[in-house]
């Protein structure tokens, strides 16, 4: 064993400087590398896999052999022509403090077991709950995504509202347990199902609020549903269309949850941020209002994975629905802050360290640029391609998101021949494009969050996409 300890000191200062210039060899390729090419999966797992070694492998030999099989499967997500989803990018002070986080190996889900990673978290959330113009008073935990986001946020309420019934659905579970009604939008994302499910509220018990022409809960269709339910209510609106970017009118359905001593949980993923900007701050107007709100700090603070935050208006609430404890953990002292009784993990990564990096990076006027940058670029996609013949834009573009419809004379459906192009887009690599059913229609998703995207990126991919319509109307 002391000779295997001495091997490894010995090689690590090695291993890490080759990985590191791996690493630097990989995102200098980005700006020009393809964002997505066909992948033989099948090769991919030949190369990759094969029997596990009966004897270990040498560190760097392992690096090596990971960057060489590894790179024909990776897409190039990081990078500034990826519109596939919004996934953002890494900010190159996010990257580092994620390596670093890496090396320091802290467990942040005691403060006994990291105080660093403690501090981070507490100084990164309140400066995310003061970006945001969220009450003082409201907690904050977080987790891997928008999905545990909403799952943390939920669980509070779920307590909060059967609290008021005199159950303690922790100790009791919902077994006997008084109803509760949820109420969604007609267009909520998947994540909030995907939480109602796994805190046993049922995905298919929810009441759905239909939505307008761009996707918004219509509040006084909420208000009338509202008036026929006669349990406690948990209302789901929406900050961010994940297809048209468009926004819920949330002061509206805060006041009707309020009238009604309901909860207001906000899935804001990625339409908080508008927060950050004083030219779209009101596409999220009584969002301070809300019970609960959800973000993912990968989608627009451009930090590596997984970094989601919840916030929750009661922190009694979410600290009952969450926290857990045993006669062997060493309590935090004081104000001093255990991240697990916040959200549903306990050992996991210290997340904090690049969100507090990033922050300090962009600083607030930075983060302001970031937003309005993206949702800009934006709208100069959509309107390069509706220059096009047969494209049509069929969103507002509020925010960051455009969706995109292809018609062709050769082609009488245009379902199909929209595939076809999002397919051709996909292959020829100089952007990667998503695609949806939005209303009955097929339609291309372009989402635009990447700090590292450019006008000339916006250009390049909104030609691409135009040559890969017209080659596909030519071929019939």
């Amino acid at each position: 064993m002391s000779l295997f300890r001495v091997s490894s000191h010995m090689n690590r200062k090695n291993l890490l400087e080759r990985t590191c210039e791996i690493a630097n060899e990989f995102l200098a390729s980005l700006p020009d590398r393809p964002v997505g090419r066909p992948v033989d999966f099948d090769g991919l797992l030949a190369s990759m896999g094969g029997s596990l070694p009966s004897d270990g492998e040498d560190s760097l030999q392992i690096i090596e052999h990971l960057w060489k099989v590894a790179d024909p499967g990776l897409v190039a997500s990081a990078g500034p022509r990826y519109f596939g989803f919004v996934v953002g990018g890494s900010l190159p002070a996010a990257v580092a403090a994620d390596w670093l986080t890496g090396i320091w190996d802290q467990n942040a889900g005691l403060y006994a077991l990291s105080p660093a990673a403690a501090a981070a978290e507490q100084i990164a959330g309140s400066w995310l709950r003061d970006l945001f113009g969220l009450p003082k008073e409201m907690g904050f935990g977080f987790v891997t995504g928008g999905t545990m986001a909403n799952f943390t946020a939920l669980a509070a309420a779920r307590h909060a509202l059967l609290r008021t019934l005199g159950w303690d659905v922790e100790e009791r579970g919902l077994i006997g347990a008084p109803p509760l009604t949820v109420v969604t939008s007609d267009e909520s994302h998947v994540s909030i199902f995907a939480s109602l499910q796994m805190l046993g509220l049922g995905r298919g018990r929810v009441v759905r609020v239909p939505t307008d022409d761009q996707g918004r809960m219509r509040s006084s269709e909420l208000m009338k549903l509202l008036a026929d339910i006669s349990t406690p209510v948990l209302v789901c609106a929406q900050a961010g269309n994940v297809n048209t970017g468009a926004f819920d009118p949330i002061r509206a359905i805060a006041g009707c949850v309020r009238d009604r001593a309901g909860w207001l949980h906000v899935d804001g993923a990625f339409g908080t941020w508008a927060a950050a900007s004083a030219s779209r701050r009101a596409l999220v107007s009584g969002i301070e209002q809300a019970d609960s709100i959800s973000v993912d700090c990968h989608k627009w603070l451009n930090v590596p994975y997984d970094s989601g935050l919840v916030f929750v208006r009661d922190p009694t609430a979410q600290n009952a629905a969450m926290t857990l404890n045993a006669p062997y953990y060493a309590m935090a002292p004081g104000m001093a802050r255990d991240n697990s009784t916040w959200v549903p993990e306990a050992s996991r990564r210290a997340r904090g360290f690049t969100i507090y990096a990033a922050l300090r990076s962009l600083g607030r006027t930075g983060i302001t640029a970031l937003v309005d940058r993206c949702c800009d670029l934006a709208r100069v996609m959509a309107d390069r391609l509706a220059r096009g013949s047969g494209v049509q834009i069929l969103n507002e573009v509020v925010l960051n998101q455009v969706l995109v419809r292809f018609s062709s004379p050769s082609d009488r459906d245009t379902d199909s021949f929209t595939s076809k192009v999002i397919s051709r887009v996909q292959k020829e690599g100089t952007c990667w494009v998503g695609d949806t059913t939005w209303h009955g229609l097929r339609a291309m998703r372009v989402s635009v969050s990447n700090w590292s995207t450019t006008e000339k990126d916006i250009t390049a991919s909104a030609d691409a996409i135009l040559r890969c319509a017209m080659d596909g109307a030519r071929a019939g």
